[in-house]
């Protein structure tokens, strides 16, 4: 068995990657050998095993640069993250050639072509800047409760549109677009239009960089990957979004453990046969 590890900024993944099945499980990151061994221990104790089973431990991430050569006696191989993103979103989505988003506390993105994986940019607008932002509006500490929040939001409220402005739509902008995030606020909206505001706003940002990077490198494939894909308002967002581009946006199965699954996978492939 082996164990993949993402010690991210928020909270730390994990996943078992045993006989084709995979196990997940996710803890509030703290100390980075701290959350590794709490995150190795609820896995172990979720399947029953025991350290002797386990090969090595994958880890990536921001704090895998902490962890010493071993971890409980178990070997420890590190993964670059760019690395891990790429082959777990890839091999998630069963594709070769694919713009990997990673949409994290920030937002990653990384080209896929061939095997051949490449950190083409980002942008810091991400989970951080959602619950930094929900935080200071709206005094919302959680993502459950955003987007309970969101669900019920108002758009129309907050966010000035094309069609606000021109009348109807523009070219090949559809009336309905965002001309200006947040740009129609006049008096105190009620928290819920904020939410969802505050949602809209990360998820075409994220959305518009992802298909700019994309065509730059002649993907047609953008595979979403990272916590903020399980948000539901984010999806719909995202969903909205589609209709108006040729790419193909895919948000597959354990999107939001693709890191760990992908150093997972990484070190299975480099491990000596």
């Amino acid at each position: 068995m082996i164990v993949g590890i993402d010690i991210g900024g928020s909270t730390t993944d994990a996943v078992l990657l045993t006989d084709g099945e995979i196990v997940v499980v996710t803890i509030e990151t703290g100390d980075p050998f701290a959350a590794a061994a709490g995150a190795l221990g609820k896995l172990l104790s979720t399947v029953g095993g025991r350290l002797g089973d386990i090969e090595s431990v994958a880890v990536s991430g921001g704090g895998a640069r902490c962890l010493e050569d071993h971890l409980f006696d178990v070997p420890v191989v590190k993964v670059p993250e760019i690395e891990a993103i790429g082959v777990g979103g890839s091999t998630l989505a069963a594709t070769s050639s694919a713009l990997v988003v990673s949409l994290g506390t920030g937002t990653a993105l990384v080209s896929v072509q061939d095997h051949v994986i490449e950190h083409v940019g980002g942008t810091g607008v991400g989970g951080g800047t959602l619950l930094g932002l929900a935080r200071h509006l709206l005094g919302v500490t959680r993502l459950d409760t955003l987007e309970e929040m969101a669900a019920v939001g108002d758009l129309t409220r907050i966010d000035l549109t094309v069609g606000d402005i021109a009348g109807g739509p523009v070219g090949i902008v559809p009336a309905t677009a965002t001309a200006s995030n947040f740009g129609k606020v006049r008096a105190d909206p009620r928290p819920e239009d904020k939410a969802l505001a505050l949602v809209n706003l990360v998820a075409e940002v994220t959305f518009t960089l992802s298909i700019t990077a994309a065509r730059a490198r002649h993907h047609k494939d953008i595979v979403l990957t990272g916590k903020l894909t399980r948000v539901r308002s984010l999806r719909e967002r995202l969903e909205a979004l589609r209709p108006h581009r040729r790419e193909n946006v895919i948000i597959p199965p354990y999107a939001e453990y693709a890191t760990a699954i992908g150093a997972a996978r990484a070190a299975s492939s480099h491990r000596p046969r």
